[in-house]
């Protein structure tokens, strides 16, 4: 794939997006401990592409597909409202942030149209980040209230024009009001209404439920809510000042994704319980999942690719997303609006991760860190903070895994198909992989990564022997 030219990105429109007037009320809704330790991030950014049936104009699809898309949001809104309102970040650090909607309150809704080739942004090879950024939304700027408050917008999309193929949609989000689970809800219920045009919205609601707005379904037992706020207050005003502001993406930048097949998946799966017989552990209570293969991978080839030179005894630390709706003692519904993720930490010596056997070695700590996990889903949740906070600092040994292949990315269909492509383009950090399903194959997990241009081809390299020398063996 050649270099792309960069011509930039033209605003068609820019615009918001509110619910139908008078269908919400004003209303209020606090923030859980689950929220909080979301402030310390960036707006998530997940762009899907579709491509339209038959080549269109610009105008075309001003005429037809942006104004479906603007009325299905709208009444989608109501519903979701939590998206179109902002988050209060009070003035005096005693008192709490909540989330506000007030009547007329909205998305920003941009169009805009790029010259760019569509077929370079949906092939599964490696895309600079910073043409992606071109179509992704900028978030307006905080409010500020009567008394000093700064009132933080929640969400932002921006629908880019390709001509002669489609479009994307790139939609922001801030993390403090959803997790990815509540979001991909909100994205499927939109999804519906704007496939039936607004016509049918008794049936989207049935399909796919309403969200619950009900904070009361989280209890914190712990009060851990005021222990997390202690420790976020003395951040607030550098968290407002750099809100909505670009980060700026390093030129070198690019996002990769590849497929693990779910025969490839499969193959790892029987490999690596007949090497856990071969050490003589039993297998029977053992359940490794597409999740614990796809992630045991991962952690050992980013261990080997950015870690070489650090000592065997170091402790490596990999942390992955744990919904803890209807998980072990905690009762959440799984319609539950708003953030329900713990982030275990499974850790082992590098030693253990480099040798011929590191993947059976990180499977099983992960299998039992997830089992751990299905037990007793708050075990650790008194951490989420620290964890955060450490991210941007830390330089120890740690991979993240984000996203998981149950949201059923590739199903959302607006009623212009299937995407092409869909990925998460606010990952700035080389040591972080998202998954999510797979577009063409059944059962297989697309798996996405951050990596400057020049590391690309060392580490597939990396990966692919360890795939080959895995599947070789079967």
């Amino acid at each position: 794939m050649g270099q792309p030219h960069h011509h930039g990105v033209k605003i068609i429109e820019q615009c918001s997006i509110s619910p139908p007037p008078d269908s919400v009320p004003q209303t209020s809704i606090p923030l859980t401990f689950f929220d909080l330790p979301w402030f310390y991030l960036h707006p998530i950014q997940r762009i899907f592409f579709y491509e339209l049936p038959q080549p269109t104009t610009t105008n075309q699809i001003l005429q037809t597909v942006v104004p479906t898309l603007k009325h299905s949001l709208s009444l989608t809104l109501q519903h979701f409202f939590p998206f179109a309102g902002n988050i209060l970040v009070p003035l005096h650090p005693g008192n709490f942030p909540y989330i506000l909607y007030s009547d007329g309150d909205s998305v920003s809704f941009t169009v805009a149209e790029s010259h760019e080739d569509f077929n370079n942004f949906v092939a599964n090879a490696p895309t600079h980040l910073r043409d992606l950024n071109l179509l992704a939304p900028v978030f307006p700027s905080p409010l500020t209230t009567q008394d000093g408050g700064k009132l933080l917008p929640l969400m932002a999309v921006q629908i880019t024009v390709l001509p002669n193929y489609g479009f994307s949609m790139c939609v922001g989000f801030n993390h403090v009001v959803a997790d990815g689970r509540a979001f991909h809800h909100f994205i499927k219920f939109w999804a519906s209404v704007c496939r039936t045009r607004g016509e049918d919205m008794d049936s989207v609601k049935e399909s796919l439920q309403l969200p619950l707005h009900n904070r009361d379904a989280i209890e914190d037992w712990r009060g851990l809510k005021l222990v997390f706020l202690e420790e976020l207050s003395s951040s607030f005003t550098k968290i407002v000042k750099s809100f909505g502001i670009l980060v700026d993406v390093p030129s070198d930048k690019v996002r990769f994704t590849f497929t693990l097949s779910r025969e490839q998946v499969e193959k790892i799966k029987k490999w690596i319980y007949l090497e856990c017989k071969k050490m003589g552990l039993s297998t029977e209570s053992l359940i490794i999942s597409t999740y614990v293969v796809t992630c045991s991978l991962l952690w050992v080839c980013m261990v080997k690719y950015y870690y070489i030179n650090t000592d065997a005894y170091e402790t490596c630390k990999f942390t992955f997303p744990a919904d803890c709706r209807n998980c072990g003692e905690l009762s959440i519904p799984s319609t539950y609006f708003g953030n329900c993720l713990s982030r275990p930490v499974v850790e082992l010596e590098k030693g253990k991760l480099v040798v011929e056997n590191g993947i059976v070695e990180a499977a099983i700590a992960i299998e039992s860190k997830i089992r751990e996990f299905k037990c007793d889903g708050l075990k650790e949740i008194e951490d989420l903070m620290t964890h955060f906070n450490e991210l941007g600092t830390s330089e120890e040994c740690r991979v993240i895994a984000i996203g998981s292949a149950k949201h059923d990315v590739y199903e959302t269909d607006f009623g212009w198909g299937k995407p092409k492509k869909s990925d998460v383009i606010h990952v700035l950090h080389s040591r972080v992989f998202s998954l999510c399903d797979s577009k063409d194959d059944n059962g297989g997990v697309e798996i996405g990564l951050t990596l400057e241009r020049s590391e690309m081809e060392n580490f597939n390299t990396i990966l692919k022997e360890h795939i080959t020398s895995i599947i070789g063996c079967d």
